[in-house]
């Protein structure tokens, strides 16, 4: 019983690392390229992504 219980963990572990790897990469990817503007304290900021 004990040895299909860390089964079970194990394939539960790597599931779950699955999951979030594929929505890290899935955020990466889906955010917008071109150019970024940002007005502070600093002032006037331009960045090209």
């Amino acid at each position: 019983m004990n040895r299909s219980n860390g089964l079970y963990f194990v394939i539960g572990a790597l599931l779950v690392v699955v999951v979030g790897l594929g929505a890290y990469i899935y955020r990466e990817e889906s955010k917008p390229e071109g150019v970024e503007l940002s007005i502070g304290q600093n002032g006037v900021s331009v960045e090209q992504k």
